[in-house]
This record gives structure tokens, C-alpha cells and sequence, in this order.
């Protein structure tokens, strides 16, 4: 446990330990007012109440994998997450059900889950960040979503200052979404996942996945097959993190894939016209949802996008954005977001929305 104190300041100092640069997958941010480090649920909570009784904003911050923090950085209490464990908690002949403590590392327990052959996570492998975080986000890859193995959430519910346990047909999962989501109310302490007992993955939805796999759509295969081709394909696209690859100092996706009415979509087809068909899956109801990249790519924003103080378009991966020099500043990865929006809806009518939670600044 440890308590760090800093004015807050403009720019990301990386010698600075209180800078929020430190601890997000893209290297930018500026200072934390003051920054705990929580070991367990209990001091999560601690942590959380003893800013609240100094009257001090809170951000709680893991893995920092889906965050964007402003040049100024964050004025109150940040507290890091960095609880850790998992434990069996109900089981029978065909699943298990585990809860996972908030700061276990995602890839950590994907891992483990594939190594004793649980099936229900595996797709998931590569992405960065902490468990706790998986919920909030409904992080999704390859055909899988976290809210289809989740059943139930410990969280601290500021508003009422008590610990609750939700169920997950009351977390609101939608697409990258719940009730967690752009919420001050919720700190989320641990996470049950009900897996599957088998050597075989889920069948497998994503058609890039089966062809990687040389599968059909809907076949099953080995978990340690599903893991390896997952993390074959991310790492391919600079979505697994990798110091010396500034293609992976990003947030992944940054932008998520528009979902549109009906109408909408055969306006985008009419205005798309003599680029081919735009790439898009039917929804439930009368929408459809399309691809974010195919919409930035063809609007002229190319993979290797350069912006200002080196900010870019990943060179592998069209939506990540990547601080590929190390040394830029958040207002230039906004406003090369903000360029891409802007692009994007010019030439097709359609409006980009970002994925990652945005701290102290804006798109």
C-alpha cells in the first residue's frame, strides 16, 4: 500500500510518480492530486471512502487500457487497483463459476481458465487491462462478450456507501456498455464468470477467426488453439501490448462501430457508392451495425495516419490510435481523434463515438 502526493500539472512527467502517464496503455496524462494503491477489496473501499471524506473527486484507475486522461491529469484521489485472485466459488459436473478479484490482470486469467480447461473466455485472449474492468466495458473480441459469462458483480455502491453484489441481468450489458459505464456510482470489486468444463472453445463466430483456424463457422476447437490463433491475430494487428512495438500505445479500438437504423444504413450505402459494400452485421430489430474502420480508411484516413507530435493511425490496426512517438500530448491525440469524426461524417453522414472513457478531456 502506498500513498504518492503531487500538485496537479500540465504535460506527462514519465520520471514523475505521480503521473497518470504511468499507468495507461497509451502514455498520456498529466498528475494525480494524489494516487493510492489498493491491494484488496476492503482497502478499494477504504481508499474510495477516505477521499470521499476529504470531499476529493475520485477516479479508480487498473489497467489504464481504456482510458484517455487529459494534459492536466486528474485534480483529486485516483486509486489503483491492484487486488488479485481467483477462487472457485460454485461448480457442478458442467461449469464452474469463478470469482475473479477487480485487479487480476485480464490476460493473466484467460490464461489460467484455458490451462484448466474452462471454456466461455478464450477469445478474449490479448486484451490488456484488469478484470474488473471487463464488466464495465462489456469488453468484447472474436465473436465473444464478457456478458455472456457473467453472473453476478461485487461493487461499492458510493451512493448508498455499502457493498452490494449485482446480478448480471441488472448490470444493463449492451454493445461496450452497462450501468458501470460513464458512472460515478459503482467501484467494482469482483467478477463470477460461469464457465463451461470442456477442451473445446465455444463455437467459433468470427469468420477471420474460423478462417485463421481453418474452421467452419460454428465449429468448436482446442481452448489452447482458440488462445494461440486469438492472440496470433491481435498481436497482427498491434492489439497485443508490446514495448518495443508504439503500434500498441493505444487504447485498442478507439472509436466503436456505429449502430444504425435501417434508413440510416441505405443512406450510407447511396453515399458509399463505387467504394464497394459497406462492411455491416444485422442487430437486433431494424438496425445495422458497421464497420468503424472500413468508414475511416475510406473517408482518407489510412492506417500509418500521422497527426500532430506524432500521434497516428496505428500502421497495423485502422481504429487504434497510437502515441507512437512517446513524447505527445493528449490534445494532440484528441484532435486527431476529432479530425477522424469530423472525416468520417463529412464523407458519409455517420457519427463516430469514442470507446474509451475520457478523463478531463474531449472529443
Amino acid at each position: 500500500m502506498s500513498d504518492v502526493y503531487a500538485e496537479p500539472a500540465t504535460g506527462a512527467d514519465p520520471t514523475d510518480p505521480a503521473t497518470l502517464a504511468r499507468y495507461t496503455t497509451l502514455r498520456l496524462g498529466g498528475a494525480a492530486g494524489r494516487l493510492d494503491t489498493a491491494t484488496s477489496a476492503d482497502e478499494i473501499v477504504q481508499k474510495v471512502q477516505d477521499a470521499e471524506s476529504r470531499d476529493e473527486p475520485v477516479l479508480v484507475l487498473a489497467g489504464g487500457s481504456n482510458v484517455v486522461i487529459g494534459d492536466q491529469g486528474f485534480a483529486g484521489t485516483v486509486v489503483l487497483i491492484r487486488s488479485r485472485g481467483l477462487r472457485v466459488v460454485a461448480e457442478d459436473a458442467e461449469t464452474v463459476t469463478v470469482r475473479v478479484e477487480a485487479g487480476e490482470p485480464w490476460d493473466d486469467l484467460v490464461a489460467a481458465t484455458v490451462e484448466r480447461g474452462w471454456s466461455g473466455l478464450e477469445c478474449l485472449s490479448g486484451i490488456p487491462g484488469s478484470a474488473g474492468a471487463t464488466p464495465i466495458q462489456n469488453v468484447g473480441a472474436y465473436g465473444q462478450e464478457v456478458a455472456e459469462t457473467i453472473t453476478g458483480v461485487e461493487a461499492y455502491d458510493r451512493t448508498h456507501g455499502k457493498v452490494v453484489r449485482i446480478d448480471a441481468a441488472d448490470c444493463g450489458f449492451a454493445y461496450r456498455g452497462s450501468i458501470f459505464k460513464y458512472s460515478d456510482r459503482w467501484v467494482v470489486l469482483s467478477v463470477d464468470f460461469r464457465l463451461a468444463r470442456s477442451p473445446l472453445s465455444g463455437p467459433v463466430r468470427y469468420v477471420e477467426l474460423a478462417r485463421a483456424l481453418g474452421v467452419e463457422v460454428g465449429d468448436r476447437v482446442p481452448l489452447i488453439d482458440a488462445r494461440a490463433t486469438v492472440l496470433r491475430l491481435r498481436a497482427g494487428k498491434g492489439m497485443v501490448l508490446d514495448a518495443d512495438d508504439p503500434d500498441t500505445r493505444s487504447v485498442g479500438s478507439f472509436f466503436t462501430n456505429p449502430v444504425l437504423e435501417r434508413e440510416a444504413y441505405e443512406l450510407l450505402r447511396e453515399r458509399a457508392a463505387g467504394l464497394g459494400e459497406p462492411p455491416a452485421w444485422p442487430g437486433a430489430g431494424d438496425v445495422v451495425k458497421v464497420s468503424a474502420a472500413w468508414l475511416i480508411d475510406k473517408a482518407g484516413f489510412g492506417k500509418g495516419y500521422v497527426g500532430p507530435e506524432g500521434v497516428a493511425i496505428s500502421s497495423k490496426h485502422t481504429l487504434a490510435l497510437t502515441n507512437r512517438s512517446g513524447t505527445a500530448s493528449t490534445a494532440a491525440l484528441v484532435a486527431l481523434a476529432r479530425e477522424i469524426r469530423d472525416g468520417v461524417h463529412d464523407r458519409f453522414g455517420v457519427p463516430l463515438h469514442p470507446e474509451p472513457v475520457l478523463i478531463n478531456c474531449t472529443i
